[in-house]
């Protein structure tokens, strides 16, 4: 069926960006397959990340569904644009509907978007990945493709008011080759691993990142071995 909704939401995104004069670097989109399906997996640092991550695949001309929490969809504004958008609802109490659900579109040959953390980074540093992303591309039997954003938690996120101004924020975009699992590796290892390539993107973006904080208050995007001012990671059980 022809995509109705989807491709004019990207349009209105790509107005809003120009207008509040955000500055892209996106680096790896080479890596996004033309055809065919793969788990798109991200970190998860703000609450527009399901934007900047869908458009790294645009230079493919591909679309991303994404797995989003249920209750996105049951909100008057955002769910008949979700699901006009063909992207997958996730109750938790029954994950295995949404599971179900992306494995038949992988099959289908759709890119399928996933934070692993599940929920955004206050530390904006690398929480652990759930194995959900791992385990679908293992039995879809497609690639995983790890990618980093920074510096969208400057726009809006969990803790801080929405910054929609002309401030310039620089936003970076890395994807990297495509992950596939080894022979007979499990879905934990290929977790560990995803999470690692992740971390590394990750730490790429950062490193050349253009931007700064505006003054001494403004460090609050930053996590504490960048010398910003960002809440600590939570430590493990029984550290």
């Amino acid at each position: 069926m022809p995509e109705l909704v989807y491709p004019p939401v990207i349009g209105i995104a790509r107005s809003f960006f120009k207008a509040v004069d955000l500055r892209f670097d996106i680096g790896g989109t080479e890596h996004v397959p033309r055809s065919g399906g793969a788990v798109l997996v991200s970190n998860h640092i703000g609450y527009l990340d399901f934007v900047f991550t869908g458009l790294a695949a645009l230079p493919a001309k591909r679309l991303v569904r994404f797995m989003a929490k249920e209750s996105v969809f049951r909100h008057k504004v955002s769910g008949p644009l979700m699901r006009a958008m063909k992207h997958i609802p996730v109750d938790r109490a029954q994950g295995e509907h949404a599971y179900g659900h992306a494995l038949r579109a992988l099959r289908d040959g759709e890119i399928i978007g996933v934070f692993p953390e599940a929920t955004i980074s206050q530390s904006f540093t690398l929480k652990n990945f759930k194995s959900g992303a791992a385990r679908l591309a293992q039995e879809a039997g497609v690639p995983l493709l790890p990618m980093a954003l920074w510096g969208t938690q400057r726009l809006w996120t969990k803790g801080h008011k929405r910054d929609f101004g002309r401030n310039h924020f620089p936003i970076s975009i890395r994807v990297g080759e495509p992950l596939a699992a080894k022979p007979g590796e499990v879905a934990s290892a290929l977790t560990e691993r995803l999470r690692g390539r992740v971390g590394e993107l990750l730490e790429a973006a950062q490193r050349a990142y253009p931007g700064t904080p505006r003054d001494a208050e403004d460090t609050w995007w930053l996590p504490a071995h960048l010398g910003g001012t960002a809440p600590p990671p939570p430590q493990p059980h029984g550290a």
